[in-house]
């Protein structure tokens, strides 16, 4: 059945869907547009999200959808109530006569797209490492030199010099001063931090500035300052004094403060609080060597209350007496031991003479030898005229054998 193209008419009236895709025909030639306006409705289901658009100013409502494509490459986070700007196409639903916009681009407006370009350049930087604990340097203890980038008479600066003064009077400052807010707030402040950091004798750069609203802190968000600051080998501290919407600076800084007298505070240590810890310190030393020194001397005087300190000739004495009984009783062992051995001797002496051969002579015996010093044992040995040799108790006579006796 073709498509009826005469109007209708009451006696030839269109069917509802011929209508209804004449209207979707019509709204789809419009193609995109760019709208803004508040969203009072935001739910995502399935991936996809569907929401409502209000005028800003006029009584009017539209609804949206953003299909799970183009809803993950949205960049910021959205919620009811934010004011944005969307590139939109309407669509027209046939089946169920409804109207409502395809969204293709969503982004925030105003302070939401501040915003919202802050939160991609916080998480550049942290994926970078720019934010991680472990880049943080500590403070001086007590900094020579104190550089502070702030307004020129601003009161910052009068609170920074002030109360650092008060709580050292010799500290020292070279200050640098830019503007803190408008078109030239950004460079100027990366080019004080960079300008102190470049003097040896500044050991903390303090950049201040006594708080103010969202716009007028957006300088120290700045990427450039944010890189003169990370770049810095001089530890950075940020007193913008702000805690309701906290400047990037104050992550990139190795210390933030949350005004630019508490700045004064963390840098320069208090002389009177100093002072007070050292008098303890000494209280406490003086304390402890009391303690210690009555300790030894308790401990001397219990030494010196012994018998054996009181009265130390007693122990020589003792061991005097000692010594003398076993000197004699050595002498005695040794005497008796000498007598002992003695008679072991005499009586070893008289045994050896009895069994000696000497012995045998003094008692009128005599040993006959041959001429070749052998002893004579058998007659028959020593033949007639056979010479002999006698030994006697006295000496040894010369013999001649007569042969063997009859």
């Amino acid at each position: 059945m073709s498509e009826p193209t005469a109007p209708a008419t009451r006696e030839a009236p269109w069917p509802v869907g011929l209508m209804s895709q004449k209207i979707r025909d019509w709204i789809e030639r419009l193609g995109t547009v760019w709208v803004e306006g508040e969203i009072t409705q935001w739910q995502v289901r399935g991936g996809h999200v569907y929401g409502k658009l209000k005028d800003l100013s006029q009584d009017a409502t539209v609804s949206f959808t953003i299909w799970q494509s183009v809803a993950r490459g949205l960049t910021g986070d959205f919620a009811q109530g934010d004011r944005v700007i969307a590139l939109v196409k309407p669509n027209f639903w046939v089946k169920g006569g409804s109207l409502t916009m395809q969204v293709f681009e969503l982004s925030h407006v105003g302070i939401g797209e501040l915003l919202e370009r802050l939160e991609r350049l916080r998480k550049q930087l942290q994926a970078e490492g720019l934010f991680d604990a472990e880049r943080k340097r500590p403070l001086p203890f007590l900094p020579g030199l104190i550089g502070l980038v702030t307004g020129r008479d601003s009161d910052a600066e009068k609170d920074v010099v002030r109360n650092a003064t008060l709580r050292w009077p010799g500290v020292r400052f070279k200050i640098h001063y830019s503007a803190v807010q408008g078109d030239r707030a950004a460079a100027e402040v990366a080019a004080g931090i960079r300008a102190l950091d470049a003097d040896p004798e500044v050991e903390v750069i303090i950049v201040a500035r006594g708080g103010g609203d969202f716009q007028h802190l957006l300088p120290f968000s700045d990427e450039g300052v944010l890189r003169a600051a990370a770049e810095a080998t001089t530890p950075i501290v940020s007193a913008i004094g702000h805690e309701a919407d906290r400047p990037l600076l104050d992550e990139v800084a190795d210390l933030r403060a949350s005004t630019p007298t508490d700045a004064a505070k963390r840098v320069v240590p208090d002389v009177g609080e100093e002072l007070a810890g050292i008098d303890g310190a000494r209280s406490r030393m003086s304390s402890r060597l009391g303690h210690l020194l009555a300790h030894e001397t308790d401990r001397i005087a219990q030494l010196r209350s012994r018998p054996s300190m009181q009265q130390p000739e007693r122990i020589v004495d003792e061991r005097a007496e000692e010594l003398v009984r076993w000197i004699a009783r050595g002498t005695e062992l040794v005497d008796r031991a000498v007598e002992e051995r003695d008679r072991t001797i005499l009586e070893l002496r008289a045994r050896l003479t009895t069994l000696s051969p000497q012995g045998t002579l003094d008692r009128g015996y005599a040993i006959a030898q041959l001429a070749d010093g052998s002893v004579l044992r058998d007659p028959a040995d020593a033949p007639a005229g056979a010479a002999l040799s006698l030994s006697l108790a006295g000496g040894r006579v010369a013999a001649t054998s007569d042969g063997v006796a009859s």
